[in-house]
């Protein structure tokens, strides 16, 4: 680093000094009031399963009510969660949507047409519908990976996915 940059720093006010006159707006993890679709995949259920447990865990906690503000649609397959994702958000009736689902790689190609196919998906479907879709899919090696990051020592990405469902539907509502 140029020396005269070092002193030119040494001038100016801290980051944080900086940052607190910055306008920031963030999202927060209530979820009352607000309504979710959660798309799940029927494939590898065992997994799936455990991410909705997760999800609608999250979604109580933060103060969603799940009988009356969530809607569990369940599609065959990783690859047609896009569709029913983007059908969802452009009906309006959704705060968020969250997506969940596990792939699994086998011996084919496969598993990296269904991963890009689904997550390609899911971004446009987000972006076009000006909903936010959080990505909760799981695209894993080995059976074993799967387990981990579905309620074992990865955490659980059902959760994880519902915290950003809610977190950037409140940070839409305030920009």
């Amino acid at each position: 680093m140029p020396a005269q940059f070092k002193k030119s720093l040494r001038r100016h006010p801290g980051r944080a000094a900086r940052r607190a006159t910055i306008q920031t707006i963030s999202g927060d993890l209530n979820a009352r009031g607000m309504t979710f679709a959660i798309v799940l995949s029927r494939f590898n259920s065992f997994i799936g399963e455990r991410l909705l447990s997760g999800a609608l865990d999250t979604l109580e906690r933060a103060g969603a009510n799940l009988k009356k503000d969530v809607k569990v649609v369940n599609v065959p397959g990783a690859f047609e969660i896009p569709q029913a994702a983007g059908r969802l958000a452009r009906t309006g009736k959704f705060d968020a949507i969250i997506t969940l689902g596990c792939v699994i790689k086998g011996e084919t190609p496969h598993f990296d047409y269904v991963c890009a196919g689904c997550a390609r998906g899911i971004e446009v479907a987000s972006v076009e519908s000006r909903t936010p879709i959080s990505f909760g899919v799981l695209t894993c090696h080995t059976l074993e990976e799967a387990i981990q990051r579905a309620g074992g020592k990865a955490g659980n990405k059902g959760s994880d996915a519902a915290i950003a469902a809610v977190e950037m539907a409140r940070l839409i509502k305030k920009i």
